[in-house]
């Protein structure tokens, strides 16, 4: 059973990390023009922070036998970090004010929780409540995959949901729902569930609309029109045209979900 568990650990390990690294393409695009663009950072510190709870979970005096799950955590730490310095270094002054206001946030978050469970609890209720945390951190941000699903079933258009992304999504949610259920915990069986399930929807939305050109107006007004709601999670374009960097935007919307899933 223990062997079979850190089999699955290892795949959500490897399937994890190809998804932290998915956005490269547009950081190196924003090194090459030296600018953030109309990319938003906010994803890249929300993710950062679950990173940070989960590795965190995942210590041994935290949670036993879950190391896996602090090495990729700890791995996702980091380059979110330096996702996030990216975005410090080439956003523009008002960007830049919101992105350092949101990290010290992210930092006030985690070393809370982590003061307070080092401190004040012990044994099961520190578990618990580092568990929860972590749970419900990852449950959270699965809204952003869902407004892509939403757009890829109003577009008819598969094109902000790259199927190899999709895939990795799958199988990351995977990995570790089993890794959660043999270990019998919830704290990552539940949030991975969820990402198992979304991730075989994205699937069966990918084979349904693969072939579908989808309708160019209609893509453009539903992208024009979901502009509010996206900006929210702030991977769309301003002004809801359709282009490359939008294909880059919908690749960052996957991501949002990533380590939800670990």
């Amino acid at each position: 059973m223990d062997v079979v568990r850190f089999i699955f650990g290892i795949l959500g390990n490897a399937t994890a990390l190809f998804l932290f690294l998915s956005p490269m393409v547009t950081f190196k695009r924003i090194i090459q023009k030296k600018s953030t663009e109309d990319f938003s950072g906010v994803p890249y510190n929300t993710t950062m922070l679950n990173c940070l709870l989960s590795a965190w979970y995942g210590l041994p005096f935290i949670s036993p036998n879950n190391i896996l799950v602090s090495t990729i955590n700890c791995t996702g730490v980091v380059i979110e970090g330096v996702y996030v310095m990216i975005f410090l270094i080439f956003a523009p002054p008002k960007m830049r004010i919101k992105m350092f206001g949101l990290l010290i946030v992210v930092i006030a978050i985690f070393s809370t929780i982590a003061l307070v469970s080092l401190l004040a609890l012990h044994g099961e209720d520190r578990e618990l409540l580092c568990g929860l945390a972590a749970a419900i951190c990852s449950i959270a941000m699965y809204a952003s995959p869902l407004a892509v699903m939403r757009l890829v079933i109003k577009t008819k258009s598969v094109e902000y949901m790259p199927f190899l992304l999709s895939l990795f999504v799958f199988l990351c949610g995977t990995s570790w729902f089993i890794y959660g259920l043999l270990g019998r915990d919830l704290f990552l069986a539940v949030p991975n569930g969820c990402g198992t399930l979304l991730g075989a929807l994205q699937l069966i939305l990918y084979a349904i609309y693969r072939n579908s050109k989808g309708n160019e107006t209609d893509a453009n007004n539903s992208a024009r029109d979901s502009s509010v709601e996206m900006e929210e999670t702030n991977h769309t374009n301003g002004n809801g045209t359709t282009n490359n960097k939008d294909l880059e935007k919908g690749n960052d919307q996957v991501h949002q979900n990533i380590v939800s899933q670990v």
